[in-house]
């Protein structure tokens, strides 16, 4: 306003000076007096702009209180500032910065009643865009308070509320404050959640239990929230229990070794072993999923926090309430529920158990493998043996509930007697058979065959085959039959005696061979053996596996069941035969030439220098025949 005055005085002052200019002229002339003028008013600081101009220090002082009137504000900081006005997109907000700031209306969604003089926060976006408008956003400023409070909570570990907004990969979209925070799938419940769609729209209670500064991200639970009331309920749990305290329970897991029970906010394990006084395989066969049960506190750990439990305790031990007639002597039926090395445990009512020891199976003295004899869950019918109700042990017998077939042994199975039995188990140097169920003996390896020689039984039988046997001898005391298979057919070695006598040959193949020698195969199905030097050739080789060739006996041992077989021994001998027949070839010429000598000698009754000579070579050639014979 005061520069409008200046203004219009200023032009006054030009007009006032242009028409009174003769008469200032004059007076100057005639006479030097002080005259009052219009121009003696006049601002000599304003140009013809009508622009003021100021000292330096004034200009200072007068920016600093222009500057003043207007908030200093920064990029990103946030203000509060009144609604001045609004249109259908956005809403003008005057925060005392020298013009005024326009925020999309889509930021007051949640504030449906937003009006004129409404006091509202909002963050400096720009304070100058590139239009050269003030930039400010509510939703920034809802978001950076947000994030301050989240921070907070995290520390302190306060309990928020939140929307759950929408469902993402992985779990759930939390609007805490105004703010997005993850809710992952695994923090929603203590249980497992699989339709998370159940939850969007929802408001729940929450805590913050990470967060990420670099990329303002949280993530909430609430599970933990569960979890934190779990706790105390179990803690209050806890303070209460007492061992062989009754509580009830519902079945939540169950394991192979055992049943997890909620006790109403604490957890219990029911042991396999304490579910049932009879053995089970799984807790499945007793207990079931959401099962409520009545279990009794066998034991708890206040620092691990474990406490086990016991359905079983809950009713009296069978050893205590066994029947008044069972006593030695009685027969009981069972189930095979264990087997060892040593017998099966049979289980007559749950609970209560015997064992059958591998003794009291047959009455047979052969060896007994339980695992092989019985299995589980088979049903027997046993006498009792031995009971004793104070250390609960029972002992069982199964080939009791029978007679004693060893008792008239003599009469069914007499020695010399023919059979067929079962191959029950083999060893190195037998066959085991049983004849019937007690009754059984063995065969010698030696006893199988007359004619061959087994490394092992099972080169002749396998176990589970029928085998005809004779009774060789009966040993009643110890229970012990001695078996014979061979006996059943002649000895052949008394008619092959003469067969296979000393110098005989025959032909054979090897079918083994060793450092030792070889085992020949023979005709009638008889083996020979060939020591390593007899299988040497006429020309310096040997006699190989799988060949055959002409041997000589040059051993036959009838009680010992026992030939030894040379093929060197026919060529050495033919050698000797030919040597022989040329030595007595020799010696007869030598015999002719003598007499024909003396018939010479008596012939001539003086001799003479020629014929004294011929004598000489006669007699030379004598000589030499005596030494070749020698």
């Amino acid at each position: 306003m005061n520069l409008i005055n200046k203004q219009l005085n200023a032009d006054a002052q030009d007009n006032t000076g242009a028409e009174t200019a003769p008469e200032v002229a004059t007076a100057t002339t005639n006479a030097p007096v002080a005259v009052e003028t219009a121009h003696d008013d006049f601002d000599w600081s304003i140009d013809k702009r009508n622009v003021s101009h100021y000292a330096a220090s004034e200009r200072e002082k007068y920016d600093k209180v222009y500057d003043g009137t207007f908030v200093q504000i920064e990029d990103g900081e946030i203000v509060r500032g009144g609604v001045v006005a609004m249109t259908k997109t956005d809403v003008v907000v005057n925060i005392g910065f020298k013009s005024d700031g326009l925020v999309s209306l889509n930021e007051f969604r949640d504030v449906p009643g937003l009006k004129i003089g409404d006091e509202v926060e909002v963050m400096v976006v720009e304070k100058e865009d590139r239009n050269g408008n003030l930039h400010l956003s509510r939703k920034s400023a809802r978001i950076f308070r947000a994030w301050e409070r989240i921070v907070e909570v995290h520390k302190t570990g306060e309990v928020i509320t939140g929307t759950v907004t929408s469902k993402t990969k992985g779990g759930l979209i939390v609007d805490v404050f105004g703010m997005e925070t993850f809710l992952p799938g695994s923090q929603i419940d203590v249980k497992p959640v699989t339709d998370y769609d159940q939850f969007v729209g929802k408001t729940m209670e929450f805590k913050v239990v990470k967060i990420n500064e670099a990329i303002k991200n949280a993530v909430v639970s609430h599970k933990a929230l569960i979890e934190s009331d779990i706790e105390a309920q179990r803690a209050e749990i806890m303070s209460k229990l007492e061992k062989g305290q009754v509580l009830e329970g519902v079945v939540k897991n169950i394991t192979d070794f055992g049943a997890f029970m909620d006790l109403g906010g604490l957890d219990g394990l029911l042991y396999i072993t304490d579910i049932s006084w009879g053995r089970i395989s799984h807790p499945s066969e007793v207990v079931k999923l959401d099962q409520k049960l009545n279990v009794v506190v066998l034991d708890f750990d206040d620092d691990k926090k474990r406490i086990s439990l016991g359905l079983k305790q809950l009713t009296p031990h069978p050893w205590d309430v066994l029947p008044e007639g069972l006593s030695e002597g009685s027969v009981v039926k069972g189930k095979v529920v264990n087997i060892e090395d040593y017998g099966a445990f049979l289980e007559i009512q749950p609970g209560v158990e015997g064992l059958v020891h591998v003794s009291e199976i047959t009455w047979a003295n052969t060896p007994i493998n339980a695992k092989e004899f019985f299995k589980l869950g088979d049903e027997y019918e046993a006498k009792v043996v031995t009971l004793d109700k104070d250390a609960r042990k029972m002992s069982l017998s199964i080939k009791q509930m029978t007679q004693d077939p060893w008792s008239t042994i003599e009469t069914k199975f007499p020695e010399g007697s023919k059979h067929k039995g079962l191959v029950k188990n083999i060893t190195p140097y037998g066959v085991f058979v049983e004849l019937e169920p007690g009754i059984g003996g063995m065969i010698h390896i030696s006893d199988l065959s007359w004619l061959k020689r087994f490394n092992h039984p099972t080169d002749y039988t396998k176990v589970g085959e029928q085998i005809d046997v004779m009774i060789l001898s009966i040993d009643k005391e110890n229970r012990k039959l001695q078996l014979g298979h061979k006996q059943l057919e002649e000895d052949p070695w008394n008619a092959l005696e003469d067969t296979f006598a000393i110098g005989t040959l025959h032909e054979g193949t090897v079918i083994r061979k060793d450092e030792k020698g070889a085992i020949v195969q023979l005709p009638y199905g008889l083996e020979g053996f060939a020591p390593n030097r007899h299988l040497n050739k006429e020309d310096g080789k040997q006699v190989q596996a799988d060949e055959t060739a002409q041997f000589m006996v040059i051993e036959f041992d009838r009680n010992e069941k026992r030939i030894v077989l040379s093929h060197a021994r026919i060529w050495e001998q033919h050698e000797a035969e030919t040597r022989e027949a040329a030595k007595k070839e020799q010696k007869a010429e030598s015999e002719s030439t003598r007499k024909a000598v003396k018939n010479i000698q008596s012939k001539v009754e003086k001799t003479t220098l020629g014929d004294l000579g011929a004598l000489a070579e006669i007699k030379a050639k004598l000589q030499e025949g005596e030494n070749d014979n020698k």
